[in-house]
């Protein structure tokens, strides 16, 4: 009760992971490491990131799927580049599964925090795996960046979150993926 004046912390209840425990890694469009693109970002007090500068210097980005079409509003040079869009998501899939053995981890979650992309409908691409994996084989417009993503983490069993309010992991097509590979999904903003 809260009048017995007690705060127990949530890990008393729920096993949680240690934060020494967890491993951060990424994709970004730039090649800056994380301490770099932080200082740059200017929205953590300097100080504070130093603090942490060595852990934060060691944390390099991986090359990012990226299409402007998607973002007019950024622009990068740290880019993967392929013929279709199938083979952005098999890039991905090995980036995912090279950063698990290479960091000895037990289990992962992939959040999208990308920029927010233009607004797509939700089409006939979308419908069913088979359309969406056509899709990407066939490089169509309909699916955005964030989906790639999306796809190859399902894929692989890697629970995905979308932290933009984008179009991406809650599409029929997806969402039948997921639920064949038993893997989490949530969308929009975190909210879902």
């Amino acid at each position: 009760k809260r009048t017995e004046n007690r705060y127990p912390k949530i890990k008393d209840f729920v096993p949680l992971a240690d934060l020494n425990d967890i491993v951060f890694g990424g994709w970004d469009v730039y090649n800056d490491n994380v301490f770099e693109a932080a200082m740059k970002a200017k929205v953590i007090e300097p100080m504070m990131l130093h603090a942490v500068k060595s852990e934060l210097e060691a944390i390099k980005p991986m090359k990012a799927v990226f299409d402007r079409s998607y973002v007019s509003n950024l622009d990068g040079d740290h880019i993967k580049q392929a013929a279709t869009k199938a083979d952005l998501a098999k890039m991905v899939m090995d980036d995912i599964q090279n950063f698990k053995e290479a960091n000895d981890c037990a289990r992962m979650v992939v959040v999208w925090c990308g920029s927010t992309e233009v607004y797509l409908e939700p089409s006939a691409v979308h419908e069913t795996i088979e359309s969406f994996e056509a899709g990407l084989r066939n490089n169509d417009p309909a699916i955005a960046p964030s989906m790639i993503y999306a796809y190859a983490a399902i894929k692989l069993g890697v629970p995905f979150m979308n932290g933009a309010p984008n179009l991406t992991c809650d599409i029929p097509a997806l969402i039948v993926l997921a639920k064949q590979t038993g893997t989490p999904i949530g969308g929009k903003d975190f909210k879902t």
